[in-house]
């Protein structure tokens, strides 16, 4: 009995399951697995002694009674038992019973638990592999590194005989038949296989030239579908003319790189030599997703190779290409343009593969290699959205990256955990990594600390498919199965193309300076299309002759293109843009004109959106008492024709929802927003997960308004908002620090994409930018938006004095990189959030908004401020006593956002309203020389002061000074009043923040401190 029970227990992780027994129509005993619908894994699988005695027992009794499975295995273990059971049929039935138990126990032999751990063993043995085969693929083309970046054999693949052992099998234990487990697919149609047939099988599907890391996935159906596609025994074919479909391509590929070689081999290109198989293997994934039903594909990728993906995956006139190789090429279009290899593209065009019409979109990169990655998934749930492709079936991204870039840029990691988050997500991205196995000049042991330079995708659970990018056909199939991976559970995948560099990192660097040994291998290395050729030939799927005929062909292509591109001495980099807005520039034939209608609305208008604002228009919904009172707040507000910030923000949006335009409010915990203000959606008391967004409830046909918190996040995010609002013209888009100087880990994004985006790229992009800012006294890191940065960056000239036409304000926004502002009204930011959609042009708003403000009891507007015909106010001039006889004004403070209040405040407190005048600059940049002008002449007797909260060095007297001056003719001076100089942007103790406060106010009033001193 004590063998039984052993062999009970060792069943419990074999692959026959867990042991039930039918108690209906007297069915055999079967596996669980034999008539049960789930899928279990057999390592987790139990079972009970009881029932393999029964099962043993009513065996030997009759072998008929159990299931066929159990009687072979039972006469494999216990051979001779049903014969010596035979005679047990004409003993006494009264003795039977203890005579069979008698002789089972007898027969219970060491030979069945040898079985049992034979087979238990096979299954550990095809696990291993499963999990750790990749270990021993044979991935790189060259033969002299370890993509893992480790020699080491892990001890449980049977790389050799003597690893047998391991899991107490021997030599001769190859030629037994083993059952094989329902987890895996190597037996095609057979369900037992011999020993070493299993080995042979499992390294052909995971020792080759694919290796796959899969087993971490947590969903046995999707490890289970990844088994079958590669398992499987023949499943890896390929027609003849796939075969030469893959040639062609791979001649495209080639050539057009030994093309630019010849023509320009002193000019920096970033070519693809070393991994030419990455253009079939992108044609794969967009031809397999197009037969799919995906019709508009978004790329990002670096420079390496762009020049080959815009000529042979997105179709971009070759001659249009080679031009860019013209130093003499004049630019039409304004801005500096940006080197070839940067430049995106965007195209529609029938699939030759499947017919249907299809759009590609390579989107601009600057060399931040993986600054990219956030943009596209960006814009490509924007386009997702706009067409109602909720689960991403029309629309789909696809990312290329360098190896050392995607194991060491943390923005990879930031856009991977967007993958699965609802107002993020994109239903699944294809990831190809060109893995050249180096960086610039830096070895992979000294840039990764994880074994593969793909291991982040680990986090999403994506499955890793690493492919010898010397095997095209091995290349086409791992691309055809992500591609159906992408379609088939919409979420990310990894194809990791292992390659080399045939150059250095640009054609004019030298790489034998720093890996002597890799390149002597690289210079010996046959390319891979002459390997592929060779071997077609070979095989008599084309002949040398078609071979030559076709590189012939495309050569010639090439040729013409070049003559074609000599003729052409402008170069118009609106045929590079890659989010083209058909329509918008335009009404109705003609360019719009330069002009913005008034932003105010009616008064009705406003009332109804307060009305809205402040109720719950769902039925049976609890809310937080505190949020009762905030409401109802907001409504006598409403009936007072009064609005706070959050209000006029609400309206901002509503008026807006009303025309049609989506707006999309995005960041970390915007919803309710970081001071608690903004109350955007609304969470039942009551109900998990119940809530109410009222801005959705204005109107029947409204548009759509989507408020979502983002993850912790700034550098993903903030790229993700710029590729939405890069997608349509007609949304508003803003992306809301939760303290202003978060944008510091997103400076990438702000730098590359949104200051000088335009310039570059010819991008317009009317996302904006909401910045917490204000020196309250909570520290360095809590305070400052830095402005100083955003208006460095700002290309309005301050030697300029500018001609004042009637369209001035209009065209001065047209021809700046960006508008920043800092509101001091909620009126004002009202308006402004307003005049980013009417106008007729898109550019980047910077927005440093308030955080005591918020609740100020002055800082209120009323709906006169609002109502139709008002607009935004670039100047907030003075208003008070001192305007009336502006002749005796003997100091005019100028200045911008919260400090405003505080300088009215203390010149109350001093009595100086008559003699002081305050005069807020909402709009910063461009600045407004025209309004600034009128204010500094009509106050001409007065002396000029910049006040401003934060430090010397920093906020925006540097940027405004010398405009102040150009104004001036540089005859009077603009002094300076604020904090002094310092490195961090804040104190963090309370009570020096208020003695610098009193300090500066004290200044800005003393109406003697200047006299006496030199300008």
């Amino acid at each position: 009995m004590s063998h039984l029970r052993s062999l009970a227990v060792k069943l419990k992780s074999c692959s026959f399951g867990l042991l039930v027994r039918s108690t209906v129509n007297s069915r055999p005993l079967l596996p669980r697995c034999a008539y049960s619908s789930e899928v279990e894994d057999p390592f987790l699988s139990g079972t009970n002694s009881s029932y393999v005695e029964e099962m043993y027992f009513a065996w030997l009794e009759n072998p008929k009674s159990v299931h066929k499975s159990w009687d072979a295995f039972f006469r494999k273990a216990d051979p001779g038992a049903t014969g010596e059971a035979n005679h047990v049929q004409n003993i006494d039935v009264q003795n039977k019973s203890s005579i069979i138990r008698s002789q089972g126990l007898a027969m219970a032999p060491a030979k069945a638990e040898k079985l049992v751990e034979d087979h238990l063993a096979v299954q550990s043995l095809i696990r291993a592999y499963q999990i750790r085969g990749h270990h021993v693929a044979q991935l790189d083309p060259l033969g002299i590194l370890d993509a893992d970046l480790d020699s080491f054999v892990p001890s449980d693949l049977i790389t050799t005989i003597d690893k047998l052992g391991f899991y107490g099998l021997h030599e001769g234990d190859l030629d037994k038949v083993f059952r094989l487990p329902t987890t895996t697919y190597i037996g095609g149609n057979e369900t037992s296989l011999s020993l070493q047939e299993i080995i042979r099988r499992l390294e052909n599907s995971y020792c080759q030239h694919i290796g796959l890391e899969f087993m971490f996935i947590n969903d046995v159906e999707q490890c289970q579908w990844i088994r079958q596609k590669f398992e499987t025994p023949g499943i890896m074919k390929f027609t003849n003319e796939e075969k030469r479909t893959l040639l062609a391509r791979l001649v495209h590929s080639t050539r057009f790189e030994d093309f630019l070689a010849r023509k320009w081999s002193s000019e920096k290109r970033f070519g693809l030599e070393g991994c030419e198989v990455m253009i079939p293997a992108l044609k794969m994934l967009i031809d397999k997703s197009s037969v799919m039903g995906v019709e508009y594909v978004i790329l990002g990728m670096p420079h390496r190779g762009r020049l080959n993906v815009l000529a042979n995956v997105i179709r971009k006139d070759l001659e249009q290409i080679f031009c860019q190789f013209d130093p003499k090429l004049e630019a039409s279009d304004e801005g500096s343009g940006d080197v070839k290899y940067h430049l995106g593209m965007y195209h529609e065009r029938t699939n030759r593969a499947t017919n249907k019409n299809l759009t590609l979109s390579l989107v601009a990169n600057p060399s931040h290699l993986e600054a990219v990655d956030p943009v596209v998934q960006g814009k490509t749930k924007a386009e997702q959205f706009y067409r109602g492709d909720a689960e991403g079936k029309k629309v789909m991204s696809i990312l290329v990256h360098g190896d050392a870039a995607f194991a060491g840029q943390g923005v990879v990691y930031e856009t991977f955990h967007l993958s699965d988050l609802p107002s993020y997500t994109t239903n699944g991205t294809i990831h190809v990594v060109v893995n050249n196995q180096i960086g610039f000049t830096t070895d992979p042991r000294m840039a990764r600390s994880s074994p593969y330079p793909t291991d982040v995708a680990r986090v999403v659970n994506a499955p890793i498919f690493h492919v010898n990018a010397d095997d095209p056909e091995a290349v086409m199939y791992v691309c055809s199965v992500a591609a159906e991976w992408r379609n088939t559970f919409h979420k990310d995948v990894v194809v990791d193309l292992v390659c080399y560099r045939r150059s250095g990192h640009n054609e004019m660097d030298e790489p034998m300076f720093t890996q002597p040994l890799m390149y002597k291998q690289i210079h010996k290395q046959v390319p891979v299309l002459k390997k592929y050729a060779d071997r077609l030939i070979h095989e008599g799927i084309v002949s040398l002759q078609e071979f030559e005929e076709e590189i012939a062909k495309y050569d010639k292509i090439c040729d013409e293109a070049y003559t074609q591109s000599k003729d052409k001495k402008i170069l118009n980099i609106k045929h590079w843009l890659d989010s083209p807005w058909p329509g918008f520039f335009t009404l109705e034939g003609e360019p719009k004109s330069m002009t913005c209608p008034p932003t105010g609305i009616p008064e009705d208008m406003l009332s109804h959106i307060g009305n809205v604002a402040s109720s719950v228009p769902v039925e049976n919904f609890k809310i937080h008492g505190g949020l009762s009172r905030i409401l109802k707040s907001r409504l006598e507000m409403t009936k007072n024709c009064v609005v706070d910030w959050a209000l006029a923000e609400y309206m901002a949006f509503g008026s807006l929802l009303k025309e049609g335009i989506h707006v999309r409010l995005s960041g970390q915990d915007v919803e309710r927003g970081t001071f608690s203000h903004r109350h955007h959606v609304l969470h039942d008391q009551d109900v998990d997960r119940r809530t109410c967004v009222p801005m959705n409830h204005l109107w029947p046909d409204q548009a759509p308004y989507t408020v979502c918190n983002s993850s912790l996040s700034e550098y993903g995010v903030l790229g993700f908002e710029l590729g939405f609002a890069m997608a349509s013209p007609n949304a508003l888009v803003l992306w809301e620090a939760q303290f202003g100087d978060f944008h510091n880990t997103a400076q990438c994004i702000i730098d590359q994409f949104i200051s000088s985006g335009q310039a570059k790229w010819v991008r317009h992009n009317g996302i904006v930018l909401l910045l917490p800012h204000g020196m309250e006294g909570m520290g360095p890191e809590h305070s400052s938006a830095r402005p100083e940065r955003f208006l460095q960056m700002s290309n309005d000239d301050s030697d300029a004095y500018p001609e004042f036409t009637s369209d001035y304000e209009v065209t001065q926004l047209y021809d700046c990189n960006w508008i920043v502002v800092n509101c001091s009204t909620p009126a004002n930011y009202f308006h402004v959030l307003r005049r980013q959609i009417l106008l007729p042009f898109r550019k980047p708003l910077i927005v440093f908004t308030p955080k005591s403000l918020l609740r100020h009891p002055e800082a209120k507007s009323s709906f006169e401020e609002m109502k139709t015909g008002t607009v935004f106010q670039r100047v907030i001039p003075e208003s008070g006593a001192a305007c009336h006889n502006p002749q005796d004004v003997r100091r005019v403070i100028f200045c911008t956002g919260k400090v405003y209040y505080e300088l009215v405040k203390e010149r109350h407190q001093k009595q100086l309203e008559s003699q002081v005048a305050i005069t807020r600059l909402e709009q910063i940049s461009p600045f407004p020389f025209d309004l600034v002008k009128e204010e500094v002449e009509k106050y001409h007797n007065a002396e000029m002061v910049w006040c401003q909260e934060e430090h010397k060095n920093m906020g925006y007297y540097d940027y405004i000074k010398p405009r102040f001056l150009t104004i001036l003719n540089h005859a009077r001076p603009i002094w300076y009043v604020g904090r002094d100089p310092a490195a961090a942007p804040a104190t963090g103790n309370k009570n020096t923040h208020l003695v610098e406060l009193k300090r500066f106010l004290e200044t800005a009033f003393n109406l003697h401190c200047f006299e006496g001193k030199t300008f």
